[in-house]
Order: structure tokens, then sequence, then C-alpha cells
């Protein structure tokens, strides 16, 4: 009997046991080369993602393409740069684009649905429940979500957007709890050089994402899209930080979804780290926004980040940022790099106050020892892999 590869043992399970996926298409996959919208390339994603419902596994499609398809509407042949055209040509494109879609669904008789979010949407805790149990009554009445950002709201200068659909994809992904995320682009996958040049070769599988997985990336540059290879990485380890797997891949092969959800050997697959996590980890861990920062010493980052310890204030040097108790803060370690986030039991100013002392030392400087921690470990999401 022939020995199956312990890699495509495991593309075979993920894919076997997967029954709710993130389809992410990018603007480079749906567009052609003069930026117009390529109705033949968005019909045979169609159709692709109609054959997977029909095998009984639900889709939610993150699509870019608004501002390209804006861009062929409006007959433009670069990316505007100001955010009043570029939000103009996204209202002129999303409407063209959905219309295509919609037709193209209907043809395989399913519903479609536009959802479009900003990153408020996600950071606030009631609307990001409220937008979650939409997508999935949308996903229970059969219909298949187009999710995208809405440029036409979105202000760069106000920090209020995703930056890039692909970070857009990873937060859809974890907010319905999808165990794949499948990323569609105009590359093979990642490679370990250059993709452009022959002696490069592509990865199959990432065990784990660190920092030498981003020293391979290799962007380049596109007048369309605002992606690239690094802010893949970036979805990609954020969906597997939540336990659940994610692949790149390209969305220019025929018949892709099909091929992928039969385990070819295609793309690179990311491996999920450890269990699933809670609605509410995920939250924390990368829809909130972080109001402020604690840097901490090499013992709290070790006691956080290898033995799953709770953050004291005893190992917490310096504090930045204007936060209060139950916001959400990022811990870094010394060299500032962001190793965890979590709601934080004491406000910017009491932190201040009490840092670098022991628990029984807080009581002198406050009267009282409202925690023990600074932020619980239940409350508490690591963001880099353990090594172990």
């Amino acid at each position: 009997m022939m020995e199956i590869p312990m890699a495509d043992l495991t593309r075979q399970e993920i894919f076997a046991e997967c029954h709710l996926c993130v389809v992410k298409v990018g603007t480079r996959v749906l567009t052609d080369e003069s930026g117009r919208l390529d109705l033949h390339q968005l019909h045979h994603l169609v159709d692709e993602i109609s054959n997977l419902h029909a095998k009984g596994v639900q889709v939610v499609l993150v699509s870019s393409g608004a501002v390209g398809a804006g861009m062929g509407c409006l007959g433009l042949e670069k990316r505007p740069e100001n955010v009043a055209s570029l939000q103009a040509v996204a209202a002129v494109g999303q409407s063209k684009l959905m219309h295509h879609y919609d037709f193209a669904f209907q043809a395989h008789h399913l519903q479609t649905a536009q959802v479009l979010l900003t990153a408020d949407d996600l950071a606030d805790r009631g609307r990001y429940l409220n937008v979650r149990n939409t997508l999935l009554r949308l996903l229970d009445l059969g219909t298949i979500p187009i999710v995208n950002e809405n440029d036409t709201v979105a202000i760069d200068e106000l920090v209020t957007h995703f930056g890039d659909n692909d970070r857009l994809a990873a937060l859809v992904t974890n907010l319905v709890r999808a165990p794949l995320l499948v990323i569609l682009s105009d590359v093979e996958g990642l490679y370990d050089g250059n993709p452009a040049l022959p002696e490069s070769a592509l990865i199959p599988v990432i065990q784990q994402i660190d920092d030498q997985t981003f020293k391979m990336v290799c962007d380049q540059q596109s007048g369309l899209s605002r992606g690239g290879m690094m802010t893949k990485l970036e979805a990609a380890k954020m969906v597997t930080l939540a336990g659940e797997n994610a692949i790149i891949t390209s969305g220019k092969q025929k018949s892709i979804l099909s091929r992928v959800f039969n385990s070819e050997p295609l793309g690179t697959l990311f491996l999920a780290q450890g269990k699933s996590l809670t609605p509410r980890k995920r939250w924390i861990g990368f829809s909130a926004q972080s109001k402020g920062e604690a840097s901490l010493d090499s013992g709290a980052s070790d006691a956080i980040v290898r033995c799953g310890r709770s953050l004291l204030s005893i190992g917490v040097r310096r504090v930045k940022g204007t936060f209060g108790k139950g916001d959400v803060i990022t811990l870094v370690d010394s060299t500032g790099k962001a190793i965890a986030r979590g709601l934080t039991n004491y406000t910017s100013d009491e932190l201040q106050r009490i840092r670098g002392l022991s628990s029984r030392e807080i009581i002198e400087v406050l009267g009282h020892v409202p925690y023990e921690e600074v932020v619980h470990r239940d409350n508490l999401l690591v963001l880099e892999p353990t090594g172990d």
C-alpha cells in the first residue's frame, strides 16, 4: 500500500472536514491588464463557489475589485491617490461589481447579500456581534454573503480603514469562526525567494508563521491593488493564531477551488496554531482597537508567551497612551515587538503609578488592590508563536 505524505494527508483532512470557508479574491484576479472588470474571470469564480455550495460548503466571499471596476467604467488608467476620488470611483464600481455577481449567482439559483464594512464596525464589541449574527443568519438562509470594505466612507486619515481586503478577509474568517481562509491571488503562493526568479521554489506548507517567514516575502507593486504578499502573510498569521487554516494560491488557475478542495498540492497551506479560539478572544486579539501600550521586561514577556501567565504590574516597565479600565491594550517586549493584546484592569494613570511594583506594594500607592493582575490570562491573546 502506497504511503501518503504527511503534507498531503494534512490537506485531505483539512479540506474534507471544511464545511465553512471564507474566499478572498484580489483585484488583480478580477481585472484585466487595463484595469477593467474581467467578466469571464468573475463568472468562473462564481461557478467554482456555486459548486462548493452544492457540495455542502458554505462560503463567505470577500471581494476586491470595486475600485478596478469603477476605473474601467470611468475610463481611468491609474488608481486615484486622493481619498475623495478613490471613494467616488469605489462607489461607481461597487454597484457594478455587485450587479455582475448577483446576475452570475442567479444562474445557479443562489441569492447574494452585499455586506459593506468599516474597521469601526468590527472594533466596537456590540457592532462586531451584530455583524457576526447577520453573516451567520445569511449563511443559514443559503445566501452567498459578499463582503467588501465600505470604501465610500472609510477615511485613511482617521485610520478607520482595513488597509487591504486581505486583513478584512482574516477578520471575517475569525468573525464567523470559519476553519479555512482561501486567498486567491495573482501568484501561486509563498516562494522561498523572488517568485520572478527561476531558482525560487514554492513552499507547499508552512507549519508556523514567524519572523523568518516574513523575510521570504518579495512584493511586486501594482497600480490597482493595495495588498501584497506581506498583507497576505499577516492575514494568514491572524487566522492561524486563532486556530484555523489558511491557503494562498493563484486565482487565475482553472477550477482552482475545486482542485484545492480535492487536496491537490496547490499554493501554500498555513496550518492552524493550537485550538480554535472563542469569539471573545478573537475580538480582543484582532478586531478591537488598541487604546495603549505596556512595555514589559523579559521575565514578564516569557511568562506570557511561553508559560501562559497573566500580566502582573511588576513586569511593566513603560506605559504609553491614554486608556481606561476594560480597554484593549497591546503588550510589547523589550524590543518594542507586540507579543499580546488584552483587556486591562487598570487605567493608564493607575498603571503608570504601579508599574514595576509587586502586588503587595500596589495598596501603598493606590490605597487598595482592585486586581492582582493588570491583564488576566482569560482576557489576553498571545500574538507570537512560542516556537516550542
